[in-house]
């Protein structure tokens, strides 16, 4: 039976981070569906969960490799992107008590200065612009 199965995902796609995100987001959509007394919300969700799941077993068994693979690399883009922008948030939030942040008035470099030091000359390693700020 194993046999029969590797024969038959011989050149097709299979599962990728994306189709993870698409199944994991219908479940997702369907546990909130439980919590939502509305019958016509519900049938909606119902059917937005049933078109990712479908459109996800698609993916899986489609042999249009190269496509599938671009529709993962733009995902991949996106993911990486949003999972940046949140650690870059979060690294600041926790230089915020010891440093402060300044962005160059002419190239918009943020620059990190330490806290109380006074007004300080800041100078820009991007551009060498100079400013003066409180820090």
């Amino acid at each position: 039976m194993g046999q029969r199965f590797s024969r038959f995902m011989q050149g097709r796609y299979g599962g990728d981070q994306y189709g993870n995100f698409l199944v994991i987001l219908a479940v997702v959509i369907l546990v909130i569906e439980f919590f939502i007394p509305n019958y016509f919300v519900k049938n909606i969700l119902n059917a937005i969960a049933l078109l990712l799941l479908c459109y996800s077993y698609f993916r899986i068994f489609s042999r249009n490799y190269q496509k599938r693979y671009a529709e993962n690399q733009k995902y991949l883009q996106k993911y990486y992107a949003l999972r940046n922008a949140l650690l870059k948030r979060k690294n600041r939030a926790a230089q915020r008590k010891t440093h402060r942040i300044f962005k160059c008035p002419s190239c918009k470099q943020a620059i990190r200065v330490p806290k109380g030091k006074g007004k300080i000359a800041i100078v820009c390693p991007k551009c060498n612009t100079e400013f003066i700020r409180r820090s």
